[in-house]
């Protein structure tokens, strides 16, 4: 098995966010961060206000989770436009 070089891999970042009026930490690579702040200029919404949506939709699994996945849909419904 190769393994990626030290450059390629991202490191897990942890963040604390205030979503619904509580502080919550949450990990994720800086990727994701990057693409939940794209969504959020694009939607002129906070950051907050997104993962708290996100929050407050997910049916199951951790909110780390919950999010990757929203990143991930975010650029797919933009790749087939």
């Amino acid at each position: 098995m190769i393994s990626p070089s030290p450059e390629a891999v991202s490191p897990v970042r942890k963040r604390s966010i205030v979503i619904g009026g509580h502080k919550t930490s949450v990990s994720m690579e800086d990727e994701f961060w990057n693409g939940l702040r794209e969504i959020a200029a694009k939607s002129k919404r906070t950051l907050s206000e997104v993962v708290g949506e996100v929050d407050s939709t997910r049916d199951q699994g951790n909110l780390s989770s919950a999010l990757r996945l929203r990143v991930l849909s975010h650029y797919q419904a933009r790749a087939q436009q």
